[in-house]
């Protein structure tokens, strides 16, 4: 783990926090972090949730590496798609409690997860790439068409509105919003629920039936996808 991220096992259930004292923001060394928690779970745990700090989940990707120029923000864009595939095809159940704000890359968190709970406390949620001049790639628009509500499919990606936590609920970002301090131990119940529900074997024959065609899709369109990123006229 790093400095900003901490992960540990409690009876079966795997958790990793992510939490640099501010937005949490996504940079190589999150990305790394994320990548080891799933291969961790995989292999010594029955489910994984993932979490933030107080008031934010993740307010996407670190922008001071996205500044550097097209190049730099292909490869932050490049490798933090690959992460999303990773949790989106995790072979364990994987639950996000989400504390507050989640946008760009923390919203893409919350669609790649099997079970999203809320923190009830003001928060915007969403993909938002296109109000701040950035093209929304194919695999976040792939993801979001998988797990957002069609009703709310174009506001959320093509308009890139961004949602409360009941929003958020209605529009399919989140499953369930709970009060503030219940969040850990409801995710936590979730979890150990599905740890005990979920045969591991069949759990992931049935995740790779389900998600298998979206991820290969992803991973195959996703160079091409990306080579004008950040380039635009």
């Amino acid at each position: 783990m790093t400095s900003n991220t901490s992960y540990e096992v409690t009876d079966g259930v795997a958790v990793l926090r992510l939490d640099d004292g501010k937005a949490n923001a996504v940079g190589y060394d999150t990305l790394a972090a994320i990548d080891s928690a799933v291969e961790d779970a995989e292999a010594s745990a029955a489910a994984l949730v993932i979490t933030g700090r107080e008031g934010r989940f993740s307010a996407g990707f670190d922008l001071s590496v996205i500044g550097e120029g097209p190049d730099a923000a292909r490869d932050l864009v490049a490798a933090g798609a690959r992460t999303a595939t990773r949790i989106y095809g995790a072979g364990v159940p994987v639950v996000a409690a989400c504390n507050g704000h989640a946008l760009a890359f923390g919203a893409i968190m919350l669609l790649c997860s099997d079970v999203r709970i809320g923190a009830d406390v003001e928060a915007k949620i969403g993909l938002i790439e296109v109000s701040i001049g950035m093209p929304l790639p194919i695999f976040a628009m792939e993801l979001a068409r998988d797990r957002l509500s069609p009703r709310h499919f174009t506001a959320a990606t093509t308009l890139a509105t961004a949602y409360s936590a009941h929003g958020a609920a209605e529009a399919g970002y989140l499953d369930e919003v709970v009060a503030a301090d219940d969040l850990h131990d409801v995710a936590m119940q979730r979890a150990s629920g599905l740890a005990a529900h979920v045969p591991r074997t069949a759990f992931r024959m049935a995740r790779r039936t389900a998600r298998g065609k979206t991820i290969d899709h992803i991973l195959a369109t996703l160079d091409d996808d990306l080579k004008n990123f950040g380039v635009l006229d």
